[in-house]
């Protein structure tokens, strides 16, 4: 509309979250009908809703009810997601995530109209598909799909489906044209654990290299628990070199998708509502003692790891529990108050939810903050960071550092030039993976061939 009012806000309609506690994600107009499409979570999870072009339909009507979270594996600030589309005969395409496999989802939306889709149809691994999609796009033929997807073995992929022939999804484009036999991969579990609020959730990676065997039946493996960052992201199951990494040197590893994370539902996403800093905590502690209690995990031989967001949940585990004996801490925060007022603006306001409002809440950030309980730490800590980070700024892994210092915990920091908020120069990256890998043999004792020559404040160089 060409007019001087078009921005007019008394033009508009409110036609969903008037309760300003609903999360409307990925509206999209369906191409035929002219409908507004758009994800909601006011069912509990994820759906997918239409608003009809009239407005007839009062508050909507959910043409894909679940229980399962539509949209994608990121959460709803992630930029570029999109969880649906729609084919060029109309139909509905849209995925979701069910015990660690992606589904996709076909249905008749213009049938009826009026009410749900119609004519559902489910397609999963055994039609061709990846064990992990997302990003689908419909192609110039009516039944040609494109996405990115891939595996514990597969690389992330752009993959061209046909819907009608089926067959194994075609690769186009791949990110990396690396390849490994199956005896090198650990294909990941996915596990449910009791935790404080109940059921968590995690994927567990066993030690894997076909090159060696365990000769001591009654050993069990280190184990690296990661913390994902965001905090309310989520992890997933395609190819990981940081993963694989460690199961092809004889760790475990448990992949903590902690409450808080998207991909379960409304209710386990808002465990983390006021909860940052004892929901994750609580849930990356129970994983690994749930993997003890299960003969998975050595109980001597618990180390943790994060980056971001996960950075924080570990240097917490490590100050306010006792579970873990090591940990590393990439890019992560120690003080929340820093933090909060000391971010980029994308975030300015974030922690209001996860923490509480700022300055009120003050005493609450600094209650939570690793940095703030220093003198609760008692194991070695490693921390790696990037020069140029805005995100969280190099002086609080310098803080934390001088502060473990004062202590005389052995601890390490490596602050890498040009680097940002998360590790991009390959150098850095694998200098990273291979310093805490150096790192958690000194403290462990374990011989690691060809380690880096790594300096540990407080603790004796080798000889």
């Amino acid at each position: 509309e060409d007019t001087d009012d078009a921005a007019d806000t008394s033009t508009h309609t409110l036609v969903a979250g008037a309760d300003q506690d609903t999360s409307i994600l990925q509206p999209v107009w369906h191409p035929d009908t002219g409908d507004l499409y758009y994800i909601s979570d006011q069912s509990g999870y994820y759906n997918i809703y239409r608003h009809k072009k009239n407005g007839d339909d009062g508050d909507g009507c959910c043409v894909l009810e679940m229980d399962h979270d539509f949209g994608g594996s990121a959460p709803g600030w992630t930029l570029g997601q999109q969880g649906f589309c729609f084919l060029n005969d109309g139909r509905l395409c849209a995925h979701y995530k069910k015990d660690g496999h992606s589904r996709l989802v076909v249905a008749n939306v213009v049938q009826d109209p009026d009410g749900p889709a119609t004519q559902v149809q489910e397609y999963g691994m055994d039609d061709g598909l990846p064990m992990q999609f997302g990003g689908i796009v419909a192609g110039d033929h009516k039944h040609d799909l494109f996405f990115i997807g891939g595996s514990p073995s597969t690389p992330t992929t752009i993959y061209r489906w046909n819907l009608e022939q089926r067959g194994s999804a075609v690769p186009l484009a791949s990110s990396s044209t690396l390849s490994f036999p199956p005896e090198m991969i650990s294909v990941p579990q996915q596990i449910e654990f009791p935790t404080t609020l109940g059921t968590a959730y995690g994927y567990y990676y066993p030690p894997c290299n076909g090159n060696f065997q365990c000769t001591d039946s009654e050993e069990t493996p280190p184990l690296l628990v990661k913390a994902h960052g965001g905090p309310t992201a989520c992890t997933g199951t395609s190819f990981n070199a940081g993963i694989q990494y460690w199961t092809s040197r004889g760790f475990a590893v448990l992949d903590v998708d902690y409450g808080g994370s998207t991909g379960y539902g409304r209710e386990y996403r808002r465990r983390l509502r006021g909860s940052w800093g004892i929901v994750d905590i609580d849930d990356v502690c129970a994983g690994a003692k749930y993997l003890v209690e299960q003969k998975l995990a050595d109980p001597n031989r618990l180390c943790i790891d994060g980056g971001s967001a996960g950075g924080y949940t570990t240097l917490g585990a490590l100050a306010f529990r006792s579970v873990f004996s090591a940990g590393c801490s990439l890019y992560g925060i120690g003080d929340l108050t820093a933090l909060a007022g000391d971010t980029h603006k994308f975030e300015s306001r974030y922690l209001d939810g996860l923490v509480g409002p700022y300055p009120q809440d003050e005493a609450v950030y600094k209650e939570r903050s690793p940095i703030e309980s220093v003198d609760t730490l008692s194991c070695p800590i490693l921390l790696l960071q990037g020069a140029e980070d805005k995100v969280v700024p190099p002086n609080q892994a310098i803080q934390m550092h001088s502060a473990l210092l004062q202590k005389q915990i052995p601890t390490c920091l490596k602050i890498y030039e040009n680097e940002q908020h998360g590790f991009r120069q390959a150098k850095n990256i694998e200098d990273a993976l291979d310093s805490e890998l150096a790192f958690y043999g000194r403290v462990f004792g374990i011989a690691i061939p060809n380690a880096i020559p790594l300096h540990i404040d407080n603790m004796p160089d080798e000889q």
